[in-house]
């Protein structure tokens, strides 16, 4: 079986969905204390890395994608698909599923 090399150049969502390269999580509360992996919360923010082509219309058009690669964004908290490319985290979601852009 032949195996494929997947990097962030590689990956190209499909109609309107994107790519978000996830931002770490916190190693430690205000107060110092450090937390374990299994206390870390999953974030809910990010960068898009690559986008669609656009949600397709019922009339064969395509809807542009309102978000572009460099953006920081908010997602739902348990949307999407998680994925690692080496040691980064990311995660295939849709655009519905952002709920916000952060400058």
């Amino acid at each position: 079986m032949a195996s494929i090399s997947l990097n962030v150049s590689t990956v190209k969502p499909l109609g309107d969905r994107v790519f978000v390269k996830v931002s770490k999580s916190e190693e430690k509360t205000t107060g110092g204390i450090l937390l374990p992996d299994t206390a870390k919360e999953k974030p809910q923010v990010g960068e898009i890395a690559a986008v669609g082509s656009g949600k397709l219309n019922d009339n064969g058009s395509r809807q542009a994608i309102e978000v572009k690669v460099g953006d920081k964004v908010l997602y739902s908290k348990y949307a999407g698909t998680d994925i690692k490319l080496g040691e980064e985290e990311y995660v295939l979601l849709s655009e519905k599923d952002i709920l916000a852009t952060l400058s």
